[in-house]
């Protein structure tokens, strides 16, 4: 908010009960007059103009208007002003010493005219059209207000717009509470959703929330959507390339020397695809994505993603009711892919610095085999702009009551319900809740206490569980007062009130990469005990203690079962999996001052200029290449092939599941695992495992175990990471993995006792099953599989070729002797 042009100056007129109001630009020589007397008034005394003359106010007011980080703006109704607007830019204000400015924080003041009739609910009513005002024409990401802590009044009718109190600050002038509002908690406050409340609203000026939609980003991310969809097609076999002799125009002429010529004809043979690009191992393609051309009936166009699905939907292979839907989720990913490279805030070199969540937010591929990976169909545009994670957006949950008939409480041996609640609400607020509970002539005692997204609330739970609403199973408390920010996985949230708290994850009915994003309360009851049980079996592992390797316990948890859905439905259904919580352990607690998080995604991650991450982060660590790498993979692949060769534990180990702790130049120390519970499996059917966890254990042929590191790893994370590493020049792609492979041959001379193991299911074999994500997806993407038989939901492709496989006869020895070994590091 540093510059004025953002700012919409014009008339906007807000159509609200009891009367229209319009909000306009303050002109001081002619609306000062107005409203100086307002401050000589008993009410005006937090104002603190109440000694300044006219002239003073005047000036005071052409000085803001003079200001490129003020503004001052009046709302009238019926003509008359009713109140003084005044906002300005945090980063510039003595504010800024108490809290961290993001990009699109305004901070605010309002000033109310005296009343000429008692009309209750007016300040509110005002209140509302401000924040409506400054969300959705001015742009505001956030709205920052600092009342003196002693104005009760103007805290409280605060908290009732969706501010959230931060804590007390020293300003230059009073000692005042520091409070934010986010866009999703002012609207939970009208407890309207999306579509609803905009009958109530005037929509937006199309440019707020479209602005990302135009021509040349939209040829961008369709270039970079078409020469993705290629590749992911291609490695998967799906799509078979042909090397073409007619060679691309000079625009695309300039290369490595490396790159070389395909097409692909399409279904009709009416339409070609031209490209330069280079077959790596895992049958990867690197493609050039500024040569990629589509061809029609010898006319040359711009690459088009959509058109894409449809000149190959035969080939593909989409059964005819599953298409729309996933053109949908194509677009879907477009908008989002425009939405991030219209907003990207930091490029690599800032995510260098920069913290934990703004690495999370910073995030732009997502998984990076799946083509369509960013679907969220069930959000409109707003709700986009609330809750995805790139966007950074903070937000608050809606806090339920739930009777312990219907919900279940789990938690780990050491934790309890009351003291848990306690811990994450605060005792005042349970209180509150009780209260709230106990008024409507229930028992507290009676029910539990769990939040919901807000975007679960108002568009599912409150019609499909109205029966259990109006029979109050389930009690509206309202909105919490800790602000979060979804992580990638979108139904995960970061606390930042307070970033000791936990972690949440919620049930959230959004269709996203091949499933209805659920969470099932039968597997609420068991997830603390698994995750206690996982976590003691690393903890006594004296290998893994050394590593460093952790995981983020699940800590407690909340299912509620809704009888009718129970009842009508006999198979899994996300019906059953609308109302459900867990809480994860937050990382905080888990690294030194010296240290830092980032997940492991950022590995793969590229700005909106090409710039990838990775080799920024070596170059800055002050280690080569292969010494970089030696950390990384002692850090992250050691420890996970130790589990699986130790236990056969797997878990789901692609870039979104692990964080990295860095030390502050950038050199990997440790890795800490997240989402255990759902996403990890005992393989060994012979291992005892207590009753109650039953379901960790898995049975899977025997050759699709090691799976869990060819196909997660290998496949997911290390076929892209070698890519860029190749391409920025900082490391070949055999030098990648001879140093994966040599990191794996000490491990397994280290531990002889897993000798029969290491036999048994060979890290070196020369080929693996090639478990293909997209043609899942492709298949059927309401739901890629069944959760109760996940190996035999599996789609195959011809084996890939092991890229380690050419290291298997060669000693620990003979690779530290090999010239791609690294070299000492420096003093």
């Amino acid at each position: 908010m540093s510059r004025r042009a953002p700012i919409q100056t014009g008339a906007a007129k807000l159509n609200w009960n009891p009367g229209a109001f319009e909000i306009r630009e303050l002109v001081p020589e002619q609306d000062v007059p107005v409203f100086h007397p307002w401050f000589d008034l008993e009410y005006a005394s937090y104002w603190d103009m109440a000694d300044m003359t006219r002239q003073q106010v005047l000036a005071f007011y052409k000085a803001q208007q003079a200001s490129p980080h003020e503004w001052a703006w009046v709302g009238t109704q019926r003509g008359q002003i009713c109140f003084l607007l005044e906002c300005y830019d945090p980063q510039h204000h003595d504010i800024a010493r108490h809290y961290q400015v993001e990009p699109g924080d305004i901070g605010m003041h309002f000033f109310v005219a005296p009343a000429t009739e008692k009309r209750h609910g007016y300040t509110l009513d005002v209140m509302r059209h401000v924040m409506h005002y400054l969300f959705h024409q001015v742009g505001a990401r956030r709205v920052v207000v600092e009342p003196d802590s002693r104005n009760d009044k103007v805290r409280a009718l605060n908290r009732k717009a969706g501010f959230a109190e931060v804590g007390l600050i020293a300003l230059k002038t009073k000692q005042a509470m520091l409070s934010i509002a986010t866009r999703p908690a002012f609207d939970a406050t009208l407890s309207l959703s999306g579509t609803t409340k905009m009958s109530h609203y005037p929509v937006p000026p199309a440019q707020q929330h479209l602005r990302h939609l135009e021509p040349e980003i939209w040829k961008h991310v369709n270039r970079h959507l078409v020469a993705k969809a290629i590749a992911e097609f291609s490695h998967e076999q799906i799509l078979t390339p042909a090397r073409s002799d007619a060679p691309h125009d000079a625009r695309h002429a300039a290369h490595d020397g490396s790159l070389q010529d395909y097409v692909l004809v399409s279904d009709d043979g009416q339409t070609q695809y031209k490209y330069l690009a280079r077959p790596m191992m895992l049958r990867h393609w690197h493609i050039s994505e500024p040569s990629v051309t589509r061809i029609c009936n010898g006319q040359t166009l711009e690459p088009d993603a959509l058109s894409f699905i449809i000149d190959f939907k035969e080939t593909l292979a989409i059964p005819a009711d599953k298409l729309p839907v996933y053109l949908d989720e194509i677009s879907s990913t477009l908008y989002g892919a425009a939405y991030k490279r219209c907003h990207q805030s930091l490029d690599s070199k800032d995510l260098l610095h920069a913290d934990y969540q703004q690495i999370e937010a910073a995030m732009t591929e997502g998984h990076p085999g799946f083509v369509a990976n960013n679907g969220r169909i069930g959000f409109n545009v707003f709700d986009y702009e609330s809750y995805t994670p790139e966007t950074g957006n903070r937000f608050t949950l809606v806090w339920l009551a739930v009777h312990r008939n219907h919900a279940h409480f789990a938690s780990l041996s050491t934790l309890e319900y009351d003291s848990f609640v306690r811990q994450e609400l605060g005792s005042q607020r349970v209180a509150d809740y009780r209260a709230q509970v106990q008024a409507l002539g229930l028992d507290p005692d009676h029910y539990l206490f769990m939040p919901t997204h807000p975007w679960q609330w108002f568009n599912r739970l409150s019609i499909a569980f109205v029966a259990d609403i109006a029979q109050r199973n389930i009690v509206y408390l309202g909105i919490g007062q800790d602000t979060y920010q979804a992580q990638q996985s979108i139904r995960t949230y970061f606390n930042h009130t307070d970033q000791a708290k936990c972690y949440v994850k919620t049930s959230l009915s959004i269709l996203n990469m091949g499933f209805m994003r659920g969470l099932s309360p039968y597997y609420m009851a068991g997830t603390p005990a698994i995750n206690e049980w996982l976590k003691q079996l690393i903890g006594n592992d004296a290998f893994l203690r050394q590593n460093g390797f952790d995981i983020l316990q699940e800590v407690a948890s909340i299912g509620y079962t809704n009888r009718y859905y129970e009842a009508a439905l006999k198979k899994d259904s996300p019906y059953k999996k609308m109302l459900s919580v867990l809480w994860r352990e937050s990382p905080a607690a888990k690294v030194q001052k010296t240290e830092r998080l980032m997940t492991m995604a950022s590995l793969l991650h590229r700005d909106r200029d090409g710039q990838a991450l990775l080799p920024l982060m070596i170059e800055q660590s002050g280690l080569s290449g292969s010494q970089w790498l030696t950390r990384y993979f002692d850090a992250f692949l050691v420890p996970v092939v130790h589990c699986f060769y130790a236990y056969e534990l797997v878990f789901m180990p692609h870039g979104e599941n692990l964080i990295m702790v860095m030390d502050h130049s950038n050199v990997p120390q440790r890795c800490i695992m997240k989402d255990i519970a759902e996403e990890s499996a005992i393989l060994d059917q012979d291992f005892d495992i207590p009753e109650h966890i039953a379901r960790l254990k898995v049975s899977v042929p025997e050759d699709y175990k090691i799976l869990g590191i060819f196909i997660d790893i290998f496949d997911g994370v290390f076929r892209h990471m070698s890519d860029i590493l190749h391409s920025s020049g900082c490391c070949n792609e055999e030098q990648f993995w001879m140093l994966a492979a040599l990191s794996v041959k000490r491990y397994q001379q280290a531990h002889p006792a897993l000798a029969d193991k290491f036999g048994r299911y060979d890290f070196f074999a020369d080929d693996f099953r090639h478990s293909c994500l997209n043609r899942l997806q492709l298949k059927n993407n309401l739901q890629m599989v069944d959760l109760s038989d996940t190996a035999g939901s599996l789609t195959m492709a011809e084996n890939l070729p092991n890229p380690v496989a050419r290291f298997r006869a060669l000693s620990v020895a003979e690779l530290e002797a090999s010239n791609l070994m690294p070299q000492p590091e420096p003093a």
